[in-house]
């Protein structure tokens, strides 16, 4: 049975280090991604000061002029860089479907401690190592992007261990899969609706993640996140002051082998009597294994009776063949 509400769970136990304590906190995520794959999570350590920057500058880049956001609009399809504007893209397009634009713009970034080495340069890294665009205003913008990228990966990577844990397997199992991660840091924007939505056109039309796991920070505003339950129903994510939402995507669904589900979710709009407090913003932390990670069966994850489902494939052709599905006809510039 599917759970009624989206579980949330302190995960200060495995910072802090008893095994004991980690072990129970693994079996807990274990039960959580196996059922619904979302959970809301407390105790995680970041510096509210760096978040709260990275919310108020978010706010101040996207109240600039239109024409100022597209000096640095995203270069192409497959280059998840700069602005992204308003109803520039379809999420439910990654699944197969169809719908009108997403009521959101959003800002992107990827990863800021590259080097020369060439693993970077190499034709195989294909465009996940765009060099990232700045906008000339709000000052500090950069500054605290980086930061907080900076900050979301290492607490990917400590997550992506306490997930081996719970998969049974060594801790530090996933980490030379995601030490040179094509990860994305995306903050987007919903607008307060100023005419209706076309029919079936939502706030961010219904999806799954398609990496390894997503760290969101929401904000609790009319129109809000909402998870499709094993029942069919739509439950609402809810927003504690403080936590961050995570999720599983779906490299490591496949992973996996479905023993833990990347589940579908969408950002509903908001109900007509509550458009003025509407406006919603979010900051999405979207890890990606590296690009040359091999994604197969995991060795916990099958047996005789239940044999590997999927072919084996690389975390950056599954994203790209992703990106490029959910991209509208906008004026890319060259």
């Amino acid at each position: 049975m599917a759970k009624a509400v989206v579980p949330v769970i302190d995960i200060s136990p495995w910072r802090d280090g008893d095994p004991a304590a980690r072990r129970a906190l693994a079996a807990e995520v274990d039960q959580t991604c196996r059922e619904i794959g979302f959970m809301v999570i407390g105790g995680h350590g970041v510096d509210p000061g760096l978040i709260d920057a990275v919310e108020t500058l978010s706010r101040a880049f996207f109240d600039l002029p239109l024409e100022e956001k597209m000096r640095i609009v995203r270069p192409a399809p497959d280059v998840t860089r700069g602005y992204q504007p308003f109803k520039a893209e379809v999420l439910a397009r990654s699944r197969g479907a169809d719908a009108a634009g997403d009521l959101n713009e959003s800002l992107m970034i990827g990863p800021v401690d590259t080097t020369d080495a060439p693993y970077y340069s190499a034709a195989a890294a294909g465009k996940h190592f765009a060099a990232n665009l700045w906008p000339e205003r709000p000052a500090g913008l950069r500054q605290a992007y980086e930061s907080y990228y900076r900050v979301m990966d290492a607490l990917a990577i400590d997550l992506m261990r306490l997930f081996a844990l719970a998969l049974d397997l060594p801790e530090h199992y996933f980490d030379a899969s995601v030490d040179r991660s094509i990860s994305r840091l995306r903050v987007r924007n919903y607008p307060a609706p100023e005419i209706a939505p076309e029919p079936g056109q939502l706030r961010a039309s219904a999806h799954s993640d398609y990496g390894s796991l997503t760290i969101l920070k929401t904000e609790d505003r009319p129109g809000g996140l909402q998870v499709l339950g094993k029942d069919g129903a739509w439950l609402d994510v809810p927003h504690l002051p403080g936590c961050f939402v995570v999720n599983i995507g779906d490299m490591l669904a496949r992973w996996t082998n479905d023993r833990w589900v990347s589940t579908l979710h969408r950002v509903v709009n908001p109900p007509l009597d509550r458009l003025g407090e509407s406006r919603r913003q979010s900051v999405v932390f979207f890890q990606n294994p590296n690009y040359d990670a091999v994604v197969s069966c995991l060795p916990s994850c099958a047996d005789p009776a239940n044999p590997p489902k999927y072919p084996t494939t690389t975390a950056g052709g599954h994203l790209r063949e992703k990106f490029l599905s959910t991209q509208q006809a906008i004026a890319y510039v060259d």
